[in-house]
């Protein structure tokens, strides 16, 4: 079940994503929130785990978040989890009492996009975040008990970033070791493309599939997790859905990789990718 308990996002500068580029960010009153949650009880009374929606909804004040899914779990009975995405920023701005806080009242789960661990393309794709300040924020995140779960974009560094951006990528993974990472491939959608090609500021070339690859091979090499990692790359925008758990399925991932290079015929149409 998803509630939007904001719309938008508050920071909407990353100029790869085209999600929020059509919205204002909004907090959305309490009192339209409780009748959304009152409304879906009545037709989904057995929900058992709950998203909060927009893409910003850590940055809502603690009260108001902490008000919210305390009325969750007194609404939803068997409710199991309660996820919202979370922006490093979102992360270094809550206090230590607050993330605390709002773990005991029953938000378990993060979505953090890295996308990247480069700083140099960290900055060129206006990410608004650094190696450092992501570690730093999915250590604190993880400290707390949340579970993690982090993006990454394959050839976001283009062809003239992309040793740097892999060596850089599975440097932080390794460093954070979230609970789930889901690697993404680049894809510009059209409302974003001249956005995202101006802020580069350098030409910008994109990979080819068999390059794709290549970066996905160096990443499940070089990403070396101390705890167990489930690693997939089964996003719609990706040339082949893989997925295993690292470090242990190294070696089946690395085959299956290569072989997808000698077998380029089983790769995804290109028509069906989509970010």
């Amino acid at each position: 079940m998803i509630f939007q308990i904001t719309l938008g996002c508050s920071f909407n500068k990353c100029s790869f994503c085209n999600m929020y580029r059509t919205k204002e960010y909004v907090e959305r009153p309490w009192s339209e929130i409780k009748a959304e949650i009152d409304m879906a009880v009545k037709f989904y009374p057995d929900t058992k785990r709950v998203f909060l929606a927009d893409g910003d909804a850590l940055n809502l004040p603690n009260d108001r978040m902490a008000q919210i899914l305390k009325y969750l779990y007194s609404k939803f009975p068997g409710l199991e989890r309660v996820s919202c995405y979370a922006m490093p920023k979102n992360l270094l701005q809550k206090k230590d009492d607050e993330l605390k806080e709002l773990r005991m009242a029953g938000l378990h789960m993060l979505y953090v996009g890295i996308e990247s661990g480069s700083d140099i393309v960290l900055k060129k794709v206006t990410k608004g975040a650094t190696y450092k300040t992501i570690v730093r924020a999915c250590q604190k995140a993880k400290s707390h008990g949340f579970t993690l779960s982090c993006m990454i974009i394959l050839g976001l560094g283009g062809r003239t970033y992309t040793k740097e951006h892999i060596a850089h990528t599975a440097r932080v993974l390794s460093e954070t070791a979230p609970d789930y990472v889901g690697a993404l491939t680049l894809y510009l959608e059209e409302g974003v493309y001249e956005e995202f090609m101006t802020k580069f500021g350098e030409p910008f070339v994109f990979l080819e599939d068999a390059e794709v690859l290549d970066e996905l091979e160096r990443l499940v090499s070089e990403f070396s997790p101390k705890t167990p990692v489930v690693f997939r790359a089964n996003h719609a925008s990706n040339v082949y859905s893989l997925g295993g758990t690292m470090p242990d399925d190294r070696k089946q991932l690395l085959s299956k990789i290569r072989s997808l290079k000698s077998h380029p015929e089983m790769l995804k149409p290109k028509f069906l990718r989509r970010f």
